[in-house]
């Protein structure tokens, strides 16, 4: 009777028009089911959070430097424009109005901005140092938010016949600067671009009041003084050349299809870059930064998945007489290693979706409350923080991977055990 059970459950196997299925539902059922021993329960648990844990830590470490690029893109945008068109050789050029005219007649191009810079000596009171000036013109703050990030005083160039200057928040602390002192005077030194005499003085100086301080970021804080235009074309002996026309463009129309129309007009003599060229090297060290702390973090996984081989090769072990009754009905080996191989994923899918689930509830949590703070000094009070799609994806091809490849020794164990030999 036994014999023709078996015989029975072996022809009703071999029916069967996809093992992968069966090897799938054989999986799941040794995953959820209880275990003889239960150093292999504790082991999984194990082995499932180790997962739950590295995934939650990969998706947070990432949308944590999302946070920072988004944010340090956000106070570059205070201070750069959507476009900056410069010379390729030089430092200064004189536009041709026509062609200005032509690139603001464009339907991407909202505002155009002449600006001019050069580094500069500032002295105020006793106070000496070096910084870069930079004259704007009365649309800069159009083509960027430069007036939204004045803290202190206001953002104004000129006051009757009184020449007036912005500067960042480094600058003012290192010259000691009172932005509320209406009285007292910056001099603003600059060297002449012709050869003088050996008696007569190198540098233009020009008198100019402080009356407002902005903060967008350490790197243009500590350097960067705001004057008007004609004030630093004053100081360079300058009629109308210009350092960069800044543009602001309108952000319902294609910006590479903008910026290739100003290419044209400008020609090959001029180098025009998009807010992310401006900054290009900082925003790609920033990005080396995030994938290498995800690749370290990675590798951690891998530790977890030592946990995942000694977990599955107790199962394997313990699941011998089962294996070897389910050869013995004719399972293949292939059938055999994949009930291992998807026992592995299912333990891997099982931790990472924990995973997910944590660094989610992490995620609103920081969003909302700021629960992980920031020390004073820096533009926010919490670790900003954003999650994209794609970072999930990164993410789940790492664990998978992982779980699949610790999934192998133990599968190819299970396939090595011999079947049943009927005794006649």
């Amino acid at each position: 009777m036994n014999f023709k059970i078996v015989c029975a459950i072996f022809q009703r196997f071999n029916k069967i028009k996809n093992p992968l299925n069966l090897a799938l539902k054989i999986a799941r059922r040794y995953l959820f089911s209880k275990k003889s021993t239960n150093a292999i329960n504790i082991i999984t648990g194990i082995s499932v959070f180790g997962i739950s844990v590295g995934t939650a830590a990969l998706v947070l470490v990432l949308s944590v430097f999302n946070g920072f690029e988004d944010l340090i893109s956000g106070l570059f945008s205070n201070f750069n424009p959507d476009v900056k068109v410069t010379p390729q050789k030089g430092k200064s050029f004189s536009p041709d109005p026509a062609k200005v005219s032509q690139i603001l007649a464009l339907e991407g191009v909202e505002f155009i901005s002449k600006t001019l810079e050069e580094v500069a000596f500032f002295e105020y009171k006793e106070r000496q140092d070096f910084g870069i000036l930079k004259g704007v013109d009365t649309f800069y703050n159009k083509v960027t938010s430069i007036d939204s990030t004045v803290f202190e005083g206001e953002y104004k160039f000129k006051d009757g016949n009184r020449n007036l200057l912005v500067l960042g928040g480094g600058m003012r602390n290192k010259l000691s600067v009172n932005t509320g002192d209406p009285f007292e005077l910056m001099k603003v030194f600059m060297a002449k671009r012709k050869k003088v005499g050996v008696m007569e003085s190198q540098f233009n100086k020009r008198l100019a009041y402080p009356i407002g301080t902005f903060k967008i970021q350490q790197d243009f804080d500590n350097q960067y003084v705001l004057a008007s235009l004609n004030f630093v074309q004053g100081l360079l002996g300058y009629d109308e050349d210009i350092s960069a026309l800044e543009i602001k463009l309108n952000p319902s129309i294609d910006e590479e299809k903008t910026i290739a129309q100003i290419r044209q007009i400008m020609g090959s003599v001029f180098s025009i870059k998009n807010r992310y060229q401006q900054d290009e090297a900082f925003l790609r060290l920033m990005n080396i930064e995030k994938w290498m702390s995800f690749a370290i973090l990675s590798l951690t996984l891998i530790l977890v998945a030592f946990n995942m081989i000694g977990s599955l090769w107790m199962v394997v072990l313990e699941k011998k007489k089962d294996i070897a009754i389910l050869k013995s009905m004719g399972a293949a080996d292939k059938t055999i290693r994949n009930i291992f191989l998807h026992e592995g994923l299912l333990l891997c899918l099982v931790g990472m979706g924990l995973g997910f689930i944590v660094a989610i509830v992490f995620y609103l949590l920081q969003k909302t409350y700021g629960i992980v703070p920031i020390p004073e000094g820096f533009v926010v009070n919490a670790y900003p923080i954003s999650i994209r799609f794609a970072d999930f994806i990164a993410v789940t091809l790492v664990v998978v991977a992982i779980g699949a490849f610790a999934s192998i020794p133990p599968a190819m164990k299970a396939k090595s055990v011999p079947a049943l030999i009927r005794e006649e």
